[in-house]
C-alpha cells in the first residue's frame, strides 16, 4: 500500500531447511523441505501481507537461492531496492529440528554467508531515511563489516525520524559465546522506541528464570515506548510509560512455531506506523497486540515461516471465531480496531 507509512527491514534473509517429520534429529531426518525465512525478511513479508508498505534491506548471495529469496520478496509486495548481492559468499542455510511440540533448534551454515558482509557503502540511504519505522534484529550485530552497516543504518534512519524497531532473536548458536550474545543483544536496547521479546529471551538476558512484571521491566530503558513480551500460547504483556497489560494467546494446534514473532511483529509494525499515537492509547494498543498475537498464533499451523504469514482475512476470522466463543461463554469483548485494513 504506497501510500502507508514505509516500514524498513534490516538484516538477514536465508533458506530454512525444515524436516518433513517432528520430533527427530537432523540425522534422523528422512527429508526437508525448502522454506524461506530469515526474521527481518519475515517481518517485512509479514508486514506487507497485512497490507503494508515495506522494505527489505540485506545481503544475499548471488546464486539461486539469492535469486529466489529476492523473487519471493517482490512476490510478496516488499521492496528490493535496499537488497544487494555478494558474488563469493553464498546464500545462508538453517537447518530446523522440529520438536514434537513445534518448537524449534537451529543449526546455520553460514561461514561467512552473504548476509554477513553487508558493508555501510553499500546501503540505500534514501530508502532508509524515509523509513517510518526501521525495524531490525540482532543476528547482523555480530560481525563485521555488517555490524557496522547496521549501526550506520540505524542512525540515519533515526536522525531521519523513524520509529526504531527492536527483535532481539536470540540465536545462540551464532554467537562465540553466551556472554557475547547477551553483549551484543543489549549493546543497542537504549537505542530503540519498540522492542518485542519472548519469554526465553527474557530469562536469557535477565540471567533468571521468572517471567513476571519485575523480571521484564528490569530491561526497561528510558527511551522505549513500548516493550512487549510473548509468551506463546498464554499471550503477551505489553509494557509503556503510562501503563502495563497483558492480552490472552490462541490455542491453536501447533505444527511449527518458526515465524510466529515475526508474524506478531509485522502485524504490530503494520497498525501502528501510521498512527503511532496507538501506543499511548491502551484500549488501540490492546486491539492492536490482540490482532499481532492472532497473526503470530496462525503462523504456527503450518511448516515453514513466510508460507504461513496469514493475510487479513485469516486473521479476522480467527478474531471473530475468538470472540464468538468469549461471547457463548458469556465474556463481552469486541475487535473494532481488528477490522480495519489499515
Amino acid at each position: 500500500m504506497a501510500n502507508s507509512g514505509l516500514i524498513v527491514s534490516f538484516g538477514e534473509m536465508l533458506i530454512d531447511m525444515v524436516p518433513t517429520v517432528t520430533g527427530v534429529s537432523l540425522a534422523e531426518a528422512p527429508g526437508f523441505v525448502k522454506a524461506p525465512g530469515g526474521a527481518p525478511a519475515n517481518v517485512a513479508i509479514a508486514a506487507a501481507r497485512l497490507g503494508g508498505n515495506t522494505a527489505f534491506v540485506g545481503k544475499l548471495g548471488d546464486d539461486e537461492f539469492g535469486l529466489l529469496l529476492a523473487g519471493i520478496l517482490k512476490e510478496n509486495g516488499v521492496s528490493t531496492e535496499g537488497v544487494c548481492f555478494d558474488k563469493v559468499a553464498r546464500t545462508a542455510l538453517a537447518f530446523v529440528t522440529l520438536r514434537a511440540d513445534g518448537e524449534r533448534e537451529f543449526m546455520f551454515y553460514r561461514n561467512p554467508s552473504a548476509d554477513m558482509l553487508l558493508t555501510p557503502p553499500e546501503l540505500n540511504l534514501p530508502l532508509i531515511r524515509s523509513a517510518k519505522i526501521f525495524h531490525f534484529g540482532s543476528i547482523s550485530l555480530i560481525g563485521e563489516p555488517c555490524r557496522s552497516a547496521h549501526l550506520k543504518a540505524m542512525k540515519e534512519a533515526k536522525d531521519a525520524g523513524a520509529l526504531l524497531s527492536y527483535d532481539p532473536n536470540l540465536r545462540l548458536p551464532l554467537w562465540p559465546s553466551a556472554e557475547e550474545a547477551r553483549e551484543g543483544m543489549l549493546s543497542v536496547w537504549d537505542k530503540a522506541d519498540v522492542i518485542k521479546m519472548s519469554d526465553d529471551e527474557l530469562c536469557f538476558l535477565t540471567q533468571n528464570s521468572s517471567l513476571d512484571d519485575e523480571s521484564a521491566l528490569s530491561l526497561w530503558r528510558p527511551n522505549l515506548k513500548l516493550l512487549l513480551l510473548t509468551l506463546g500460547k498464554k499471550g503477551c504483556r505489553y509494557y509503556t510509560k503510562n501503563f502495563k497489560g497483558a492480552v490472552e494467546g490462541y490455542s491453536l494446534k501447533r505444527v511449527d512455531t518458526t515465524g510466529a514473532g515475526d508474524a506478531f511483529m509485522g502485524a504490530l509494525l503494520r497498525k501502528i506506523v501510521d498512527d503511532l499515537s496507538i501506543i499511548e492509547d491502551e484500549e488501540r494498543l490492546k486491539e492492536v497486540v490482540r490482532y499481532a498475537s492472532a497473526c503470530g498464533a496462525i503462523t504456527t499451523t503450518k511448516k515453514g515461516a513466510i508460507p504461513a504469514l496469514p493475510s487479513h482475512s485469516q486473521v479476522l476470522t480467527l478474531l471473530n471465531q475468538d470472540h464468538n466463543r468469549k461471547n457463548h461463554f458469556g465474556f463481552t469483548n469486541c475487535f473494532p480496531f481488528a477490522n480495519k485494513n489499515n
